[in-house]
């Protein structure tokens, strides 16, 4: 017998060649299939009359069948059939191409329901291949669930087997405390399973939806809370009150009010009972760095040791750098630690971090190795956050026992995703610019503009300055049409338009060692030009660059091209980043001039939440959260917070789920995150 469990082919109408085809969706069992919910529905409970119905949009109009034309034989071979249909505002044509058997079904005089895009114009309306239904499949069942689809597998077939998953459906255990249930009113969930493939009506369907939606983030709320371990422990670095002043006198400039009052909210958590974590976000050159110092100075003033953990060796060696400058007047020892230092170095600076002469400790994913043992680590820093997962986070706050962690983001995220990506972390924003910073120019051009574009480069470069530009992509053969490849862009574009001038190769196919070096050589002036893909690291600092090109710049989210856009306007010039698209998209070319006359990280932000969703703001599986199938994070804040606050009083009463009540609970967490990428 074939239970949840069971390999689709169970069910009927699933062969071997669909399985597979069901496999690139990520559905395996029976169960895969009933928790993969539609994206959509046509709902033919409101027809459009013909003459209202809008264009070049999934619509339904109800219509009567007038008569049929004979098929014809037209231009190319193919076999064109007609059928007018009419309603009492006018006249519907339906076409179909090599599909007269879909027009022989039709009965003249009987009425049907057309689901599809209407073209034309308002004196001919034509509705080309059109889904048929007729009233009685209309009033058995008035939604049809349209689903995430994949190449050879039709969406009829698709619904059918979803419908016949339906017979395992009572099967599922709800993993919802029957509490919740009865306080927000929400069906089991069996029966929300049903109704939101089968929904009988709009009532129906919404119930479903809430109950669903509410169970998505309640179970993702209470998994971030698990992995984060954020049962409240005594701190293991106590630290007393300090007067900061003698640090912010030592600064060659005045920090901003937002950096003291992040410092201020970080010193407040050092001084507290509890482990500090808290998440420091700014946009670009915000400060987020001298934010950090202020704590780490704080840390060692009071006899702890502090580590900083930045993804890649460049930007490692670049915060070691300028945190010596800051703090070794001090007497804070920074010691650096990267994979690629000699065996001798890593030796002196392994002996400096054990014995406790090592203040302050950065460092690549090396300073997460077990050789590395702490005297008495106090702060824990993790800098670009989302390029580490939280088991990695987790080593190092390993390294003591709970001490206080900061986690820094040069990404600003709106505070409704902060909520949910974070859980109960505090969160410190840096939402003003240090004095100085100029603004940068942005401008959108088409690539019929690129020569020119490429005259004002030369000029950049003979003015003493350095450029970047961005691909999308590294080779041809990933690519679709149009888009620019780096190497081929590199090799073909960039070096014959600007012949003479030095121009380095990055992309992410290199070895690290080649990155670094190439990296380098533009970081200290040997390079004009970086012809890229968006390996180029996050805060790496190269006050001299000051133009921007980004290639095919509607392949990326603005959040994403917003932070390269950062990498320029670090010194004193004038900086420009240049965006080039030929997509002839309205919305794309709307987004594209948002950014031209946007400097806001968070409005950036936010307005890439609500047009493209959260994986655009650290690429696709970066973000670390499982995939959301029902929950919207711009249209259901109120119920993730809700949910967060149930599943923080939950972990309150049961921190490890060990209550055999909540065992189907536990489960489906554990369920949820088995395939959350970077958080594992």
């Amino acid at each position: 017998m074939a239970d949840l469990n069971s390999s689709i082919q169970y069910l009927k109408g699933v062969g071997p060649a669909f399985a597979k085809k069901f496999e690139k969706l990520g559905i395996q069992t029976i169960r895969d299939l009933l928790l993969c919910y539609p994206r959509k529905y046509i709902d033919y409970t409101q027809p459009y009359p013909i003459a209202g119905a809008p264009y070049d949009v999934d619509c339904c109009v109800r219509a009567t069948v007038l008569q049929k034309e004979p098929p014809r034989r037209i231009k190319g071979g193919r076999v064109l059939t007609r059928v007018l249909a009419a309603d009492d505002s006018g006249v519907l044509a339906l076409s179909w191409f090599n599909a007269s058997y879909a027009a022989e079904k039709l009965i003249t005089g009987q009425t049907y329901y057309f689901e599809g895009r209407i073209s034309g114009n308002m004196t001919h309306r034509e509705l080309l291949h059109p889904l048929v239904r007729t009233e009685a499949q209309v009033a058995e069942s008035p939604f049809v669930p349209v689903y995430h689809g994949t190449e050879g597998l039709p969406a009829a077939r698709q619904a059918a087997c979803a419908r016949a998953a339906l017979a395992y459906v009572d099967e599922l255990q709800d993993p919802l405390p029957p509490e919740l249930l009865t306080r927000y009113k929400m069906p089991p969930k069996a029966q929300a399973v049903r109704a939101v493939h089968a929904p009988r009506d709009h009532a129906d369907l919404a119930a479903a939806r809430r109950r669903l939606i509410f169970e998505e983030l309640y179970l993702l709320q209470i998994g971030i809370f698990l992995l984060r371990s954020h049962g409240r422990r005594a701190a293991s670095a106590p630290m007393r009150p300090l007067d900061l002043e003698p640090f912010w006198r030592s600064l060659p400039y005045a920090p901003t009010g937002a950096q003291r009052r992040a410092t201020g909210e970080i010193v407040q958590d050092l001084c507290a009972r509890t482990p500090m974590n808290r998440l420091l976000q700014g946009d670009v050159g915000s400060g987020k760095t001298l934010v950090a110092a202020a704590a780490i100075w704080f840390a060692a003033q009071n006899g702890w040791q502090s580590a900083m953990l930045a993804p890649t060796e460049i930007l490692a060696r670049q915060h070691a750098a300028n945190l010596a400058d800051r703090l070794e007047p001090f007497g804070v020892n920074v010691t650096l630690l990267v994979g690629g230092m000699k065996a001798s170095e890593k030796k002196i600076a392994l002996a400096a971090i054990a014995d406790g002469r090592a203040g302050l400790v950065v460092g690549t994913h090396a300073v997460l190795t077990d050789s590395v043992q702490f005297r008495n680590l106090g702060l824990a820093i993790v800098d670009e956050q989302h390029r580490f997962g939280v088991r990695q986070r987790g080593l190092l706050a390993g390294k003591a026992q709970s001490p206080h962690l900061l986690v820094m983001s040069a990404t600003p995220i709106p505070r409704t995703l902060g909520l949910l990506m974070y859980g109960d972390l505090d969160i410190s924003v840096l939402d003003e610019l240090p004095p100085g910073r100029k603004p940068i120019k942005t401008w959108f051009i088409t690539g019929k503009k690129r020569r020119d574009m490429y005259g004002f480069l030369d000029k950049q470069i003979a003015a003493g300055h350095q450029a970047y530009i961005v691909c999308p992509a590294i080779e041809e053969n990933e690519l679709d049409a149009g888009m620019q490849a780096v190497k081929t862009y590199y090799a073909e574009v960039a070096c014959p338009l600007l012949p003479g001038r030095r121009i380095g190769l990055l992309h992410g196919k290199m070895k690290p060692k080649e990155k670094d070096e190439v990296m380098r050589q533009f970081k200290e002036g040997e390079l004009d030009v970086l012809v890229s893909t968006t390996v180029i690291e996050v805060g790496v600092d190269v006050p001299n660059a000051t133009v921007m090109v980004i290639e095919n710049a509607e392949r990326f989210g603005l959040s994403a091209l917003h932070q390269l856009r950062g990498r320029v306007g670090r010194g004193a010039a004038d900086s420009c980043c240049i965006l080039i698209s030929d997509h002839e998209s309205d919305a794309v070319r709307e987004r594209l001039r948002f950014l031209c006359h946007t400097a806001d990280g968070f409005a950036v932000a936010r307005y890439d939440l609500e047009t493209r969703g959260p994986g655009d703001f650290f690429g696709e599986a970066q973000h670390g959260l499982p995939t959301l199938r029902v929950a919207d994070l711009v249209q259901d804040t109120r119920t993730l917070r809700v949910a967060q606050e149930e599943a923080r009083t939950l972990l309150a009463a049961d921190p490890n789920l060990a209550d055999p009540a909540h065992r189907a609970l536990s489960d489906e967490v554990e369920r949820l995150f088995a395939t959350a990428g970077a958080m594992n």
